[in-house]
């Protein structure tokens, strides 16, 4: 068997990368509900290169960290195939927590996927070496499995339980953690035998050419990083919020912006929201429901969801109060519209008619009381 001896600098390289780009994946996402379908999924494919790219970018680091007594060298269709397997299964993680829901359920499901993707992306791209004889073990393959899929699962719920700065770092701070882990994990019971491999005429690419394309995907996804970084600090100067959406450039709307929407708003006046590089006004009564994103809000009308540049708290401060109650600490009903109301044990939930994008909001035990006395039952 083969001995590997590893670059510690390469080592520490390959967790900042993965780090770094699970942070970017992940706040890429934020905000994105409010945005017209064709923009919300091109900030999905986006995050999701950002994602499984970190993850193909931390496992050619870390080969590239490791050094074996024999000149190996990589199937370019394993390598690069790897990478798109990667993206995929990453992207299909993402559409079920912003088209299917974000139940405990649904982030299991996601989790299970987006964490296995680290997985299936690693073995295939270890399949692809040639020059040695990789032998995997099956206790490293189930570790593998179960610390992917446990890690991915805690990542996504961490990071969508409430969309703010904290939760997306720490979420990707596990994320990331996760692609270091299974990686070492999954190498630590690999064997390394004298052979040439699996006999395959497609094109190799050795350690110089990897290394460039290594180089490049970490460029990017450092560059990226430093840009939505950037803008939580910004934002976390600019005003009492520490972070920003990572879908606010597209709406080309600067943060300050939405401080001076927020001063010259009159109480109990419209409500702003933002489309196509402009700012409209919806009238109060026009409005179903408003729901946390962040630190801002999503706006559900009878036939649309917008997107306010608003904190929900700020928001409930302009509404008035006989009509617009809160539910939850992430929801405000207009009691007006509500067309029944659901008691589930301790809580409940609010139910609308003609309400195309939102169907009901949930009312939590605190406010169950509250709620059943404005709708005088």
């Amino acid at each position: 068997m083969l001995a590997p001896n590893y670059d510690l600098v390469l080592v520490f390289a390959s967790i900042a990368v993965s780090i770094m780009a699970s942070f970017t994946g992940l706040t890429l996402t934020r905000g994105i509900n409010a945005l017209p379908d064709v923009r919300r999924k091109f900030m999905i494919v986006m995050a999701s290169m950002a994602l499984g790219g970190g993850i193909w970018s931390m496992h050619f680091v870390a080969m590239l960290a490791m050094s074996l007594p024999v000149p190996i060298s990589y199937d370019a269709i394993s390598t690069l195939g790897s990478a798109l397997i990667a993206i995929l299964m990453c992207g299909i993680a993402i559409l079920i927590m912003h088209y299917v829901g974000r139940t405990w359920i649904h982030t299991a499901v996601a989790g299970t996927i987006l964490g296995n993707g680290i997985v299936v992306m690693h073995y295939v791209g270890m399949s692809g070496i040639r020059g040695c004889l990789p032998t995997f073990e099956l206790p490293g393959v189930v570790l593998a499995v179960l610390g992917a899929t446990a890690m991915g699962i805690v990542a996504l719920r961490i990071s969508y339980v409430r969309r703010s700065t904290g939760h997306i770092f720490l979420g990707a701070i596990i994320f990331g953690l996760s692609v270091v882990l299974v990686h070492f994990v999954a190498v630590g019971w690999t064997g390394f035998r004298v052979g040439e491999g699996s006999g395959a005429v497609a094109p190799l690419i050795d350690n110089g050419i990897l290394a460039l394309l290594v180089m490049l995907s970490a460029f990017v996804i450092c560059g990226t990083f430093l840009l939505t970084a950037t803008n939580f600090v910004l934002v976390g100067t600019s005003e009492a919020s520490p972070s920003v959406s990572a879908s606010a450039p597209v709406t080309s709307t600067p943060q300050p912006q939405a401080g001076a929407n927020e001063a010259q708003l009159p109480e109990h006046g419209r409500l702003p929201y933002e489309r196509d590089k402009r700012i409209y006004f919806v009238e109060p009564s026009k409005v179903a429901a408003i729901r946390a994103e962040g630190h801002y809000s999503i706006i559900y009308t009878s036939d649309e969801k917008l997107f306010c540049p608003l904190s929900i708290s700020v928001v409930e401060k302009r509404l008035d109060p006989q009509q617009f109650l809160r539910t939850h600490r992430s929801y405000l009903v207009n009691i007006e519209q509500v067309a029944a109301f659901e008691r589930a044990k301790d809580n409940g939930r609010c139910l609308f008619e003609g309400v195309a994008s939102l169907k009901s909001a949930p009312v939590s035990r605190a406010f169950v009381p509250r709620v059943r006395s404005a709708l005088s039952i």
